[in-house]
């Protein structure tokens, strides 16, 4: 399986980065992943909504440019879908066993994903009702795919 990872901004901090590179490490005996940084919009502090929608909009075509058509993309949003690890090791096994070899995960930027990135996921995910800097998201969603191959190979992991 091919899984990429695209989202907004770089990765500054020493500590996220080593936490991610040891999953990324972990993952390559389960599956092929790519995290692809994009540039995040520069933006003032005080934006307008409709500011904001321009913002979001920059970024999309940004991520959409990355996403081939034959990849399942799972967009990372706080109104997405809330899952158990069990669920997202289910989901990612059937996307497997159906020929899904493609999949990307989306992190927006600080506002979050446009529209057009939104109608083009074939499914949201929800870590929490809480807001997290999507730079911690990275190292997050890095660890529940690792954890995901080890329940799906029925691997002990932690509980």
């Amino acid at each position: 399986m091919n899984i990429t990872i695209v989202t907004i901004g770089k990765l500054k901090e020493k500590y996220l980065i080593q936490g991610i590179n040891e999953y990324l490490k972990r993952l390559t005996a389960y599956a092929k992943v790519d995290i692809i940084e994009l540039a995040d919009e520069k933006a003032p502090e005080n934006l307008s909504e409709s500011e904001m929608e321009q913002v979001k909009q920059k970024e999309g075509e940004r991520i959409l440019s990355k996403v081939s058509d034959d990849t399942h993309v799972i967009a990372l949003a706080i109104e997405g879908k809330m899952k158990s690890s069990e669920q997202l090791a289910a989901d990612i096994e059937n996307l497997a066993t159906y020929g899904k070899s493609k999949v990307a995960f989306v992190i927006g930027g600080s506002l979050g994903l446009s529209k057009d990135v939104m109608k083009r996921a074939n499914d949201t995910l929800s870590f929490s009702k809480m807001t997290f800097p999507h730079q911690l998201m990275r190292l997050i969603l890095v660890e529940q795919v690792y954890r995901a191959f080890r329940i799906i190979r029925n691997e002990p992991y932690h509980k």
